[in-house]
This record gives structure tokens, C-alpha cells and sequence, in this order.
């Protein structure tokens, strides 16, 4: 079963229900729904968070936190204690500044990449480079789980400001392995699947086509 966009929601713009609908109809016409992590792609922030399939490992540094998945060995670095640069690279992650307040981690994200694969979430809602996303981490269960809520603005595309969180349960699976998400996929395509898939990232000239 395939996920379908809410593009009635009143609080996405119509620009932004268009985009929903089209990708809608791209299902309806028995085409795969677009998940970044199925496909390859980095899921950007705040998607990224939602990729429950295989582990996510915290590091704390003095300076910065990093957020490691298993798979591709994506990382996401959170820069402690400093203040946003004037004018940020444009990125999937964007750039993260977080502080310590009463043991949680408050995250400040802004700095975003705009392109047709980057979602907010997994079902394919779009946002702008303007899209700008504040966090608090905090560990819960008595230590067994942490738990992030999201909030993300973006005058572009919603009305209104929204809010969700994402929980993260304590396991013990050994160290991180190796995980490529990508490997051989063009053959795999051509010879095992006869399904419409969206194309996964290639590097072209030593250059990532993201």
C-alpha cells in the first residue's frame, strides 16, 4: 500500500497542494510513492528522523553532537554553543546550532537546499529555502528512549507553524556495520523490478548528482 499526500490540508499552501496532488496522481497512475530513504536519498531535516529501518547512534562531542544512521553512514552535525553563520551553504541538513537548557538539546536549523526530492516528511510535502526547524531532544523512559519534537516554519509553504515529535527506543546491536543503500542499483532495476521507481542519486564526474 502506497502512502497519498493530504493535499487538502488548509494549512499547505495551494502551491505546495498542487505539488501533492501531482505526486498523488503519479501513485494513482501506478507509479511508487517517493520515500527518500527507499530510493537512496538523504532524507534532510527534519525527514531524516523518520527513517526507523536500521539504527541511529548519538555521539556527543565537545562541540558537537553528531546523529549517525546506519545506512550510507549519513551523518548529521549539530554545532554547539555558536551562533548561525551570516549566510549559510544551502544544504540537506542545513546548518544546525544547538544549546543545552534544562538537559534538553535545542536545535536551531536553518540553511536548505531546495530540490524536487527534499520533503519535510514521507509524504512528499514540500517546503521552501526559507523552511526554518527548531528541535528538543530529550532523553525519557529513564534513559531507554530520547525523544525529538519537531517544529517547523516556513511561510512559503504552510500558514501556520506545525509540530510533531518522533521517539527513539534504546537497543544493543553492536557496533555500527557498513549499510549501502545505493550498490548496483541500476542493475538491480533493469533485470529485478518492473515497476515505476524514482531514480536514485548517481555520482556523475566524481560530482553527487544531489
Amino acid at each position: 500500500m502506497e502512502r497519498m499526500s493530504d493535499a487538502n490540508n488548509p494549512n499547505v499552501k495551494p502551491w505546495a497542494q498542487a505539488e501533492m496532488r501531482r505526486y498523488n496522481q503519479d501513485v494513482l497512475n501506478g507509479h511508487r510513492a517517493f520515500t527518500s530513504q527507499s530510493r537512496c536519498w538523504p532524507g534532510g531535516v527534519p525527514g531524516q528522523m523518520l527513517f526507523p529501518a536500521e539504527p541511529i547512534f548519538f555521539i556527543q562531542t565537545p562541540k558537537e553532537v553528531w546523529i549517525i544512521w546506519q545506512r550510507d553512514q549519513h551523518v548529521r552535525r549539530i554545532y554547539l554553543n555558536q551562533e548561525h553563520t551570516r549566510y549559510p551553504k544551502p544544504s540537506w541538513n542545513g546548518e544546525s546550532i544547538g544549546r543545552y537548557e534544562n538537559g534538553e538539546l535545542v536545535v536551531d536549523t536553518i540553511g536548505f537546499v531546495e530540490h524536487p526530492f527534499f520533503f519535510v516528511d514521507n509524504w512528499r510535502t514540500p517546503h521552501t529555502k526559507d523552511m526554518h526547524v527548531m528541535e528538543r531532544f530529550k532523553v525519557v523512559d529513564g534513559g531507554k528512549a530520547i525523544e525529538d519534537t519537531v517544529t517547523v516554519e516556513d511561510p512559503g509553504t504552510f500558514y501556520q507553524p506545525w509540530s510533531g515529535t518522533v521517539r527513539w527506543q534504546k537497543v544493543d546491536r553492536g557496533p555500527i556495520i557498513e549499510s549501502i543503500c545505493a550498490e548496483n542499483n541500476a542493475a538491480f532495476e533493469k533485470y529485478f523490478t518492473n515497476l515505476k521507481e524514482y531514480p536514485m542519486p548517481q555520482a556523475k564526474n566524481d560530482t553527487p548528482e544531489f
